[in-house]
């Protein structure tokens, strides 16, 4: 039996495995993330102690270059976190322990994670989408995570923004009020005075929360056409997002995309992670599994 690497490397903490998914786990450890050069040396040390594995995934914040011929390729760039921009992970990990590494966005490798072992099991297109600290989003499609130019920013797109009924200007160093800008747990708290997981569920910040997250997945819907929706993020640990989440979409796609997932079963469309406080690290394991050919579940 052959055993895999998983990091999520959060802007936060890493999260590090050894196994082949949810239910076959022999090893994890979790450390906060300090400078480039002690962090991934801590990986590093993490796996010299753990089963010999065939190869590590890294589901890792961003922005990366993701482009093989690129001579940045497997760094962190434009990252706003002090110290981390155009850090190189994927080649110092690679040369350190000797071993093929997969690398890309954490909210791609969520998404296969969840498509692999969790809440979208066996669909696909599928989209995760992350609202928390940051917001980000990841697709698969035809079974593999989604490239371009550069990879999905999500959580970049500009959405409709009524500075009369909304006057805060958006929190985004870089768009100000973009998707980001406007709906993250940072832009919660600086608008409202207190953090999201403070204010009280009748708040008025959560009908204005549902309204752009809603906005946003209408877009990826008409865009991406994915057959579910996984939403997670520390800002979704407010369950009552959800309800009015999903009926703020139906309300926008006004019937124009006719399926029965938007119209009747909507409650199983737009849907929670299921790999928990794992899913970043379990999705990176996918990575290194779709990396090395495994394709068994």
């Amino acid at each position: 039996m052959e055993y895999y690497g998983g990091v999520e490397a959060g802007g936060t903490k890493f999260v590090c495995l050894v196994g082949r998914g949810p239910e076959d786990i022999l090893g994890e450890t979790r450390f906060p993330t300090g400078d480039p050069q002690a962090t991934l040396a801590r990986a590093v040390e993490f796996f010299a102690g753990q089963p010999p594995v065939r190869a590590v995934g890294v589901a890792c914040f961003g922005p990366l270059d993701l482009d093989p011929t690129s001579p940045t390729y497997g760094y962190i760039t434009t990252t706003p976190k002090p110290g981390w921009a155009f850090t190189e992970v994927a080649g110092y990990l690679r040369q350190a322990l000797g071993l093929p590494v997969a690398f890309d966005t954490d909210v791609n490798g969520a998404a296969l994670g969840e498509q692999r072992w969790g809440a979208a099991r066996g669909l696909d297109p599928v989209l995760y989408l992350t609202v928390g600290t940051g917001i980000g989003g990841g697709g698969i499609v035809n079974g593999r995570p989604l490239h371009g130019l550069v990879h999905p920013e999500m959580g970049h797109m500009r959405l409709p923004h009524d500075a009369q009924a909304d006057p805060y200007p958006g929190y985004c160093r870089f768009h100000g009020d973009c998707f980001e800008g406007l709906a993250s747990g940072p832009a919660l708290r600086e608008r409202w005075g207190q953090p999201a997981e403070e204010l009280p569920t009748e708040h008025p910040a959560w009908e204005l929360e549902a309204r752009y997250i809603a906005l946003a997945l209408a877009n990826l819907v008409c865009s991406l056409s994915p057959r579910r929706i996984v939403l997670g993020g520390g800002v979704m640990s407010n369950r009552a997002l959800y309800p009015r989440v999903r009926a703020q979409v139906q309300e926008l796609l006004g019937g124009y995309v006719h399926s029965p997932s938007l119209l009747e079963e909507i409650e199983a469309y737009i849907v929670p992670p299921a790999l928990g406080a794992r899913a970043g690290a379990l999705g990176a394991i996918a990575l290194a599994m779709h990396l090395a050919g495994d394709s068994t579940k």
